[in-house]
């Protein structure tokens, strides 16, 4: 008889298993036609152009970092509400519990909207397009020779 890890095990490697036939199974029926348009890069539908390491905005970051602030909060206000929401436990506490449980939900959301208008506040919701530095290096090798590498990789 197996142990409870022994049949995790076999789950493991049943889904390797699972995973590596269907990957052989899928390259056998697929068909096989590489074409240049099927081999260039997809960007959103339009033709790639330039470099591919260009500056990236920090502000996505910003945005998506309190975007997941908030996210987190619904997640942890779900099971709350149920939780302290209970009317057993209410009643058998005069109401008490009801009250308590509203004010810790009431100061975590306050928190957290300090947070977020302390972010407005300091212009990190702000959306305004920066203009691209372009960097000015001082070196001994003419720019021609820049241009020519250059045209002969396009």
């Amino acid at each position: 008889m197996l142990s409870d890890f022994g049949v995790i095990l076999l789950f493991i490697i049943a889904a390797l298993i699972f995973f590596v036939l269907i990957m052989f199974v899928s390259r056998l029926l697929r068909p096989n036609r590489p074409n240049m348009e099927k081999l260039s890069t997809y960007e959103s539908g339009e033709e790639p152009v330039g470099n591919a390491s260009v500056q990236f905005n920090i502000r996505f970051y910003v945005i998506a970092i309190i975007f997941v602030l908030f996210e987190v909060e619904l997640v942890f206000l779900f099971p709350w509400a149920t939780v302290f929401g209970q009317a057993t436990l209410i009643n058998e506490t005069n109401g008490l519990w009801g009250w308590f449980a509203l004010t810790e939900a009431v100061l975590f959301v306050l928190l957290l909207t300090l947070g977020l208008a302390y972010a407005w506040a300091k212009g990190y919701l702000d959306w305004v397009r920066p203009q691209p530095k372009i960097p000015e290096i001082q070196t001994p090798v003419p720019t021609s020779l820049y241009d020519r590498v250059n045209e002969k990789y396009r």
